[in-house]
């Protein structure tokens, strides 16, 4: 059998340094557990468009087509703000997403013991928080057609932004919410604005009946985006899985995000269809961006990062305790004091660097063996 394949788009800013401490994780697996796997490197976003003039290439987008996961890195930079919008370098990420038919993004937002002071809320209310957030990626407002920004007769501007569903959309990302919740705590809130607005009436609507005929021994509840934001900073560990639409999906695990501490912790994972061996279309990327005024300097946190390898290894590649080991040995890191510049907290200390993060993790995943 064929190794497992990757591509690596490490992308721009930070994303390049943050890579090279996974690609030092994937050897570690490659020569401790013998677990190989076949790396192609390529270009994304603005460093795509330094050389090719378009952030995505064709040929890029046939590799990501072909593999069995994309480790992506971070995308964008003020150098590129002048850019017209079609080649800005967010517009490779969308059309991976797109073409790719990424409709699941996972997003947990888990509180490492050792950070937990580092959250803006009290201790006790993020410590042992574990929540995964499924938002749909590939429909909904960032792509619903008519769009654009219009002139009117009376020379004022209109800009519109269609907010669309259709059944079998709301049906695929709710089945993986139910999925993931099944692995959990077999519990999920699906989260709308059926008051006010009809693609959230048809979305609670289809969650519930993926529940009622498929799902029934999950619990479904039903929340409305602008209390889920309230009671995620309340009372967040309430929650288990979430799954919403893609812009009240992207606004609430920004949020989730921060009662952990840091950005700099952060992994997601975006999956789609089956594919003929069995595993998903999948892409996976920190979520946090490409920090540019840090770029360059060591001072990134690469742990998002790796932690996005370690979905990989869960959810691409069913190595749940090769993950779970990776994981462990982030924690034992974090326990024991180390802190790149972003985790250090307000009486201030010294921190590693982003290289050093990586060998303290690659160190601690030897004393694992």
């Amino acid at each position: 059998m064929s190794n497992p394949s990757l591509l690596i788009l490490a992308g721009d800013g930070i994303g390049p340094e943050v890579m090279d401490e996974v690609k030092k994780i994937i050897d570690w697996y490659g020569d401790k557990r013998e677990l190989q796997f076949d790396v192609t490197e390529d270009l994304v976003g603005g460093a795509a468009y330094d050389v090719h003039g378009t952030p995505l290439t064709d040929a890029t987008m046939a590799k990501a087509q072909e593999v069995d996961a994309v480790l992506l890195g971070a995308v964008g930079g003020p150098k590129y703000d002048v850019l017209d919008f079609s080649v800005k370098p967010e517009r490779g990420l969308l059309r991976l997403r797109k073409e790719m038919d990424l409709f699941a993004n996972l997003r947990p937002a888990q509180c490492f013991d050792a950070l937990a002071d580092f959250s803006s809320l009290k201790r006790d209310i993020v410590a042992g928080l574990d929540i995964m957030i499924v938002r749909e990626l590939t429909s909904g407002s960032y792509f619903g057609e008519p769009r654009g920004i219009f002139d009117l007769p009376n020379g004022e501007r209109e800009g519109i932004n269609t907010q669309r569903y259709t059944t079998s959309e709301i049906r695929r990302v709710a089945r993986s919410a139910f999925d993931l919740a099944r692995k959990r705590d077999n519990r999920v809130m699906s989260v709308e604005k059926a008051n006010v607005m009809e693609s959230g009436i048809l979305w609670r609507e289809e969650v519930s009946w993926v529940h009622e005929n498929e799902y029934p021994d999950v619990q479904l509840d039903h929340m409305y985006a602008d209390n889920c934001a309230m009671q995620l900073v309340r009372a967040p560990k309430q929650f288990d899985v979430i799954v919403t639409d893609n812009l009240f999906g992207d606004i609430l695990s920004d949020c989730a995000a921060m009662l952990t501490g840091s950005l700099g912790m952060l992994p997601s994972a975006s999956l789609g269809a089956l594919m003929e061996n069995g595993r998903p279309k999948a892409m996976y990327e920190p979520v946090h961006g490409s920090a540019p005024d840090i770029a360059g300097q060591g001072k990134a946190n690469p742990i998002a990062t790796i932690l996005s390898f370690a979905m990989a290894l869960r959810y691409s590649f069913d190595q749940g305790a090769e993950a779970e080991r990776l994981e462990n040995a982030i924690e034992s890191v974090l326990a024991s004091g180390a802190r790149t510049a972003d985790l250090l907290g307000p009486e201030g200390g010294k921190s590693i660097s982003t290289s050093e993060m990586g060998d303290a993790i690659i160190k601690a995943l030897d004393a694992s063996l």
